[in-house]
């Protein structure tokens, strides 16, 4: 059985916004039954063209459900350039957390919310536009969507990216694509990190690289075994952190303390940091 957070089971058991918007200004379909997963998204603009109302049907699992639900509260009120800045980690994040093998279902709701948007500006009723190769056949899953979850999430093996968007799932023929992907990414990753790390900065700057580096680098990675990690100060080179959750009085804190935080803030900011949390 998952081990669903509180919030999930509630948007499961008593999903918002069920339904169909009437004359809706944007619908986006994505899925398909043969998939397993499918996702119907409409909505309604009001007169200062933020959205009124929005509503969803999906078939799919729990985390489909609650996902759908949880995406419909969190966007109504907001206009069209601020739902796009939506991502599926904000959608698990509003519901506690998901499974890692149910991730896709966040992913399928913020395509749906795309797929809606563009509808709205461009009429396209087509239920999802596949843009650029297609990696995985028997998902129908294209090498700029795996790209996409291996950046948005910090992915480093090819079972998160099957966790997060179903590629590989299938027959498997598309695993060593998809290992390509992921380390052109990683590449590109690191070459950016080094350059920033290697061009001087203002104290400000530093604090923001850090912050940057937490949440791309080291947060994800704590979250998906249920941890998490807050930036408490930074006093020169010493940055001070907060261990949150699972991580919280783990018996290997101090492992992942150095070899995990400190190894990758030295890596994509300076070389000289030293990381300490704050019951050292």
């Amino acid at each position: 059985m998952w081990d669903y957070t509180d919030r999930v089971m509630d948007h499961f058991r008593n999903p918002r916004n069920v339904g169909v918007v009437k004359d809706p200004d944007g619908v986006g379909e994505v899925g398909s039954l043969a998939c397993g997963d499918a996702l119907k998204l409409t909505f309604k603009l009001d007169k200062d063209a933020r959205i009124s109302d929005v509503k969803f049907q999906t078939f799919g699992c729990a985390s489909a459900i609650a996902s759908s639900s949880a995406l419909t509260e969190m966007v109504k009120g907001m206009t069209l350039e601020e739902a796009e800045k939506v991502t599926n980690r904000d959608i698990a994040k509003f519901l506690g957390g998901l499974p890692e093998q149910k991730m896709h279902c966040s992913v399928m709701g913020r395509e749906a919310l795309e797929a809606a948007i563009r509808n709205y500006r461009t009429g396209e009723k087509s239920k999802q536009i596949l843009e650029g190769k297609v990696i995985c056949n028997c998902f129908g899953v294209t090498e700029e969507e795996i790209e996409r979850v291996v950046r948005e999430n910090s992915l480093t093996t090819v079972e998160q990216v099957t966790n997060y968007c179903k590629a590989g799932g299938g027959c498997g023929g598309c695993v060593p694509s998809i290992q390509e992907v992921i380390d052109r990414v990683e590449v590109e990753r690191k070459s950016a990190g080094a350059a920033a790390a290697a061009r001087p900065m203002t104290f400000l700057q530093k604090i923001h690289l850090i912050e940057d580096t937490m949440a791309r680098e080291i947060r994800p990675m704590l979250q998906r075994d249920g941890g998490d990690i807050d930036l408490v100060n930074v006093e020169g080179n010493k940055v001070i952190v907060a261990f949150r959750g699972m991580c919280a009085g783990c018996n290997v804190a101090q492992f992942t303390l150095k070899e995990v935080v400190e190894a990758k803030l030295r890596e994509f900011v300076s070389g000289d940091i030293v990381v300490e949390d704050v019951k050292s």
